[in-house]
């Protein structure tokens, strides 16, 4: 079977199945592997479970089949399901709940126990009979923070700073912070957010239906500013004075405010009789609000409900708080990071573009340049480098290399390789001293033919690609990369470019990955590029990012492509 990258998930066919459950009579039984998701489903458990079992195939088995009484989700720390994988015994019981296909829950007695799944390790497994009919999910008692068990509102919120503090992007903490309060504590659920300009954005707009969550993007978008001088709920909250419980009569009264106005036309739109609006607080100002609303669930929230929303709300706040400022960061990183990179110069003759992607996961700039210039006598430089690090040193070091080599090209009539070897003995004299790599070639038109002649410091070798597809990579030329204070001679190749060839300059972003080998990154990109041979440049260039790149590369990329007139 093949896991992929995305977030550990694996992709499962008919072909994958390895473990052949028979028919066990009147019992559902699903096989999970160590990781808790489920990889083989018997037929009466889709029966049972109102769904096709190939469905179940690949999901997390708690966040997928496990509910409390009332269809809520039960924290991960309660999960009954899990435990084998911990004491690897076994544990049953006659009273818990699965979620079915038609959002209704079905009452079970269980039996979850350790297993071995063949060469792929250990896994669980759930044998589970009804002990009911299935009932509505969602409609729980009038309090349900108060009927929670101490124990069981610590759980919640020790999931909920767990869940929420587990990612540094903002859309999908509001997507975990949604499924964490619906359809435990409301049946509906609003996130407004205060934006870096002062505004207001109705971020989130969720009702829980038919068992599963539907946003309701009209309801969504920008507010009104909040007034300095409103009582109502939502801007109070919105200020972080106080958390309240709302109702359509708290709105129904002469507004105060646009936002008043806002609120009560949600409260009409979604037919809440009953909002529970607290302050989503971060560490240094308010982030926003968030309000929980009851519909069809009857029963008014309660101050114990209250409480409970706030401390969620608090929670809430801290991860929106350093999701906002990683992101922050990042856009100041990635602005600094493009301005530090060259306008590529009018060649005539030559088609000349450039790319440049920061790396997925940082929030610092990162090493990784081109660049393109005119020589004395006619000639362009073009060269691709990457300084060792992804922080602020490493693009220090970028921007003085760059500067350097460029000092040296323009003011020597030399070849690369020794214009390479002056670079090297430059950046062991720097104040903090780097290592990189780079590629330093230049190109000119000699006798009607256009030729490149290059030098390698440590960098993956260039590849050219023949308009008829055929392609290689220029491996020759290679040496010691800067900055290690070995001084060795450099050597100097030289190829003439055929008419309608394109020459890809590239970083080690495009090819590399921790999943696969260099040779494997290098194959594919002479591959793809192959087929791309007669598309236009910036598509080519496009094109290969995008099937290249590895899923879980954790570098930044930089690509230069020349393209030969024909």
């Amino acid at each position: 079977m093949d896991v992929s990258a995305g977030e550990g998930a694996r992709s499962f066919t008919s072909r994958d199945r390895r473990w052949r459950l028979e028919d066990l009579s009147d019992a559902g039984a699903c096989v999970m592997d160590d990781h808790g998701r489920i990889v083989e489903v018997n037929a009466r458990a889709g029966v049972l479970l109102g769904r096709p079992p190939g469905d179940l195939l690949g999901l997390d088995a708690h966040d997928a089949l496990h509910r409390g009484e009332h269809g809520e989700p039960v924290p991960r720390s309660r999960c009954v399901l899990r435990e084998p994988l911990v004491t690897r015994g076994t544990t049953q019981g006659d009273r818990e709940w699965l979620a079915r296909g038609d959002g209704s829950v079905l009452p079970v007695s269980w039996l979850v126990t350790a297993c071995r799944l063949g060469d792929d390790g250990p896994g669980i497994l759930l044998l589970f009979h009804e002990t009911g009919p299935p009932v509505s999910a969602g409609r729980g008692p009038t309090c349900l923070a108060a009927s929670m068990t101490e124990l069981d509102r610590l759980a919640l919120l020790a999931e909920t700073t767990t869940t929420l503090t587990s990612s540094l992007d903002v859309a999908e903490t509001l997507r975990q912070l949604v499924r964490l309060v619906v359809p435990l504590l409301a049946d509906w659920v609003v996130i407004d957010l205060l934006t870096e300009e002062g505004g207001v954005s109705r971020a989130a707009v969720v009702h829980y239906e038919n068992g599963g969550l539907v946003h309701h993007e009209h309801l969504e978008g920008p507010m009104p500013p909040v007034a300095r001088g409103s009582t109502m709920p939502l801007s109070r909250a919105l200020r972080g004075v106080t958390a309240t419980i709302a109702s359509p009569e708290t709105y129904e009264v002469e507004p105060d405010s646009a936002v008043a106005v806002a609120q009560r036309r949600l409260f009409r739109a979604t037919g809440m009789h009953s909002a529970s609006i607290a302050p989503i607080r971060g560490v240094r100002e308010v982030v926003g609000a968030l309000t929980l609303g009851r519909a069809e669930r009857p029963g008014a929230f309660t101050t114990s409900d209250l409480l409970l929303v706030e401390d969620i709300a608090r929670r809430a706040g801290l991860a929106l708080d350093n999701a906002r400022l990683y992101e922050r960061q990042r856009r100041v990183a990635e602005t600094m990071q493009r301005h530090l990179l060259p306008q590529l110069p009018h060649v005539p003759g030559l088609e000349m573009t450039a790319r440049y992607l920061p790396a997925p996961d940082a929030s610092q700039v990162g090493g990784d340049w081109y660049d393109a210039f005119p020589l004395p006598g006619g000639a362009t430089g073009l060269v691709i480098g990457d300084v060792v690090g992804h922080d602020l040193e490493a693009a220090s070091g970028m921007a003085q290399i760059c500067n350097m080599l460029r000092a040296y090209a323009g003011e020597l009539d030399e070849p690369p390789s020794k214009i390479v070897e002056r670079l090297d003995q430059a950046v062991t004299r720097m104040v903090e001293a780097a290592m990189a790599t780079v590629v330093f070639a230049r190109v000119e038109r000699a006798d009607g033919r256009w030729l490149l002649r290059w030098t390698n410091a440590g960098h993956p070798p260039p590849l050219l690609v023949e308009p008829d597809g055929r392609t290689g990579y220029l491996a020759d030329a290679g040496g010691l990369l800067l900055g290690t204070d070995i001084m060795a001679a450099r050597e100097d190749a030289a190829v003439v470019l055929p008419p309608d060839s394109t020459l890809l300059l590239y970083t080690d972003g495009l090819i590399e990955s921790p999943s696969r080998s260099l040779d494997e990154g290098m194959a594919d990109l002479s591959r793809y590029a192959a087929s791309l041979a007669r598309h236009p440049l910036d598509g080519m260039c496009d094109a290969l990012i995008g099937r290249t790149r590895p899923a879980d590369n954790d570098d930044d990329v930089a690509l230069l492509a020349l393209r030969i007139p024909g």
